[in-house]
């Protein structure tokens, strides 16, 4: 009779004096594991393992010896729950509406890898997303990364109440125990407008983002002050909620009232612009110019050569993993927010 599931093969070897039985098929090696093959106790083996733990050099070299010989890993977690840095990082990046939350996304991740972090990602919007976030909070976080650009309030004060720094990229959060990052996203729309107004460009629609969103409310608001600097208004605009379709639906009603440019919130929405225009059997920039905002990969496609602004990955990157580690080593610090400067990125679509 065959016992399924109950079955386990069991092969033996020695490793110096250790003799070790392998099953195919067992559980996760445990400290306990270790210590038993050792000859030493658990206490030790969470000694050797733990940074600056005092065990006698022959009982390290026994216990070393027998984790390697077993497979053994800490378990990190446990760690984590016992008030020791667990390096876990929950990221939440709502529903990634466009192609640069992507790519922030993407690398911060490959961030976060690199500085020895590990991040946990949440996507979603609404209950699914207060759900994941609402059970990602029972494991011992370092830090709550905040991407989504209408993000629940209630998360920052879920993390405050259980001691998790947060760091909110992309719209700036005035409460204590965040940390902001953000582009500064009304100045680079107002270069993307004064440059238009020097082309010689009066008639200039709007395309804009998500309702609520920090980055549409700022851009918009970059836009029609130099507009107004200028003794200029709108000719029209519509909201694009930071995807190509709709963007380029919106456009088409644009295009009726003649503008001779179309500011874009974002890339994507700029491609949808320039899809629409051409649908007409109108060209870029000879009858219209379109700029775009955020400079992703596909902006500098030779088919799209897209002027916008560069809202820098690398530099976001690299910003938000320092205020994690310096938020890690001085909990109590003032609350920092950084601004980072909105280059302009000249191609041939103006």
């Amino acid at each position: 009779m065959k016992l399924r599931g109950m079955f386990r093969a069991v092969h033996s070897k020695k490793v110096g004096s250790m003799t070790i039985k392998n099953r195919v098929g067992r559980r996760r090696v445990t400290a306990q594991d270790v210590a038993d093959l050792a000859g030493v106790s658990r206490y030790a083996v969470s000694r050797a393992f733990t940074l600056g733990g005092y065990v006698e050099s022959e009982k390290r070299q026994r216990i070393q010896k027998a984790a390697e010989a077993l497979g053994y890993r800490p378990n990190a977690l446990a760690s984590g729950l016992q008030g020791g840095r667990s390096d876990l990082v929950a990221i939440f990046v709502g529903e990634m509406p466009n192609e640069y939350d992507k790519e922030v996304a993407s690398q911060l991740v490959i961030g976060l890898n690199t500085a020895g972090k590990w991040p946990i990602v949440i996507g979603g919007s609404e209950k699914s997303a207060r759900d994941a976030v609402s059970n990602v909070l029972r494991y011992p976080l370092e830090a709550m990364i905040l991407r989504s650009g209408s993000m629940d309030v209630e998360i920052v004060t879920d993390c405050i109440k259980l001691g998790i720094p947060v760091i909110s990229s992309g719209r700036v959060m005035s409460q204590k125990g965040v940390d902001n990052i953000c582009i500064k996203n009304a100045e680079g729309a107002a270069k993307l407008t004064r440059l238009l107004i020097d082309n010689g460009r009066r008639r200039i629609g709007y395309i804009g983002g998500a309702d609520g969103f920090w980055s549409s409310i700022e851009r918009r608001r970059g836009v029609l002050d130099v507009l107004s600097a200028n003794g200029l208004s709108l000719v029209a605009e519509a909201n694009g909620n930071y995807t190509m379709q709709q963007s380029q639906q919106v456009a088409a009603d644009i295009l009726d009232h003649q503008p001779d440019a179309i500011i874009c919130a974002n890339d994507v929405m700029a491609i949808g612009a320039i899809g629409a225009i051409r649908e007409r059997g109108l060209m870029v920039p000879q009858h219209i110019s379109v700029v775009g905002f955020d400079d992703i990969a596909i902006a500098a496609w030779s088919e799209l050569a897209l002027t916008t602004i560069r809202n820098p990955v690398d530099q976001l990157v690299r910003t938000v993993v320092d205020l994690l580690e310096r938020r890690s080593k001085e909990p109590n610090k003032p609350e920092e927010t950084i601004f980072l400067d909105a280059e302009l990125v000249i191609r041939g679509s103006h």
